[in-house]
């Protein structure tokens, strides 16, 4: 054991003394790779621009949007936060907007939706990128005009609220796909701020251990006076697909297993995920798939014809009738080509 993991080790106590204030709860500002979050955080929290929030899941988004809200002007009011992702897509639109009573089939009575309840204060969207096409055009309204209309109503109703979305998709790659709108997506990004996942950051997980040993003494009672050595170079080392939702987990798990002064993390909840290889019937799938789209791509740029200087087989660098008995394998309808082209 290195000398500088014997002192992170020693380091992380529930007993230390408190962290001094910042916008991460119990310091976690201290954590070297969240420190321009932290930053970013303080010059974007007393605006009252949308802030959107990127990473893998279990990264700490909510923790960032949290910190944002609580440094903000609206801070004394409650952030409202609401799962995207979490929502049938029939019922995404009650519960964003409200509904009366009424307005479809189990609306026994009225509801106010999240906006509504975020008025003059903050919205959280988690996992915007799965909002349907639909609900997309109904927050751009709402960001642009800053009103909406309750289900079955027809008055339109205003709201002040700041806006902080998150995601763990590249809305980017979305937009170029057509399935996220551009417009909102630049609406949402005003200010975006990025979440490493935990395995490009490893020299936070001392810092981020000692913040939920101090969680599991308030939740557990537990008391320890730090980590075992062996158990957080263990902690060090894991890949933590997970993030830092797993590492709270495993603290609190180990924590109730453990009985020992100082803890030990059990190497059982330490196992790497397996790497997933495509299997042979996969990848010979895949080719097949590929090989029919070319052949038809070929056909369908030559008007079916598959023989020639300007047919398909030339195309594909095949002979002809080595073309000819994929065409039949695959059961395409060459003449089909030939009809679409005149």
């Amino acid at each position: 054991m290195s000398e500088m993991s014997q002192r992170d080790s020693r380091q992380i106590s529930s007993r230390s003394s408190p962290p001094p204030e910042s916008s991460w709860p119990d310091g976690l500002a201290r954590c070297p790779a969240l420190r321009d979050a932290c930053e970013r955080i303080e010059r974007v929290a007393p605006t009252n621009v949308a802030v959107l929030i990127t990473g893998e899941t279990g990264t700490g988004k909510e923790l960032v949007a949290r910190a944002v809200h609580r440094l903000s002007q609206r801070g004394t009011r409650p952030l409202v936060a609401v799962n995207a992702g979490a929502i049938p897509e029939t019922l995404v639109s009650s519960e964003l907007f409200g509904h009366e009573q009424g307005a479809f089939t189990g609306a026994v009575q009225r509801r106010i939706g999240r906006f509504e309840q975020a008025d003059r204060a903050t919205l959280f969207l988690d996992e915007v990128g799965e909002l349907s096409c639909d609900m997309q055009v109904a927050l751009l309204r709402v960001l642009q005009e800053g009103e909406f209309e309750r289900l079955g109503s027809s008055q339109t109703r205003k709201i002040d609220i700041r806006l902080i979305t998150a995601t763990h998709r590249n809305l980017g790659d979305d937009v170029v796909k057509g399935t996220f709108r551009a417009d909102l997506f630049y609406r949402l990004s005003v200010f975006p701020i990025h979440l490493p996942p935990l395995r490009e950051r490893r020299a936070d997980i001392p810092g981020l251990v000692t913040y939920f040993l101090r969680q599991t003494h308030r939740k557990l009672g537990r008391d320890f006076t730090g980590v075992e050595p062996a158990s957080l170079a263990r902690l060090q080392s894991f890949s933590w697909p997970g993030n830092i939702r797993q590492l709270e987990n495993i603290i609190e798990q180990s924590a109730i297993l453990c009985d020992m002064p100082m803890l030990e993390v059990p190497a059982s909840l330490l196992e790497e995920p397996p790497i997933t290889r495509p299997t042979t019937s996969r990848l010979a799938a895949v080719l097949k798939e590929n090989e029919h789209h070319m052949i038809e791509n070929a056909l369908s740029e030559t008007g079916g014809r598959v023989s020639g200087r300007s047919g398909a087989a030339s195309r594909l660098g095949l002979p002809a009738s080595t073309l000819e008995s994929k065409i039949r394998r695959y059961n395409i309808d060459k003449y089909r080509y030939r009809m679409s082209r005149s």
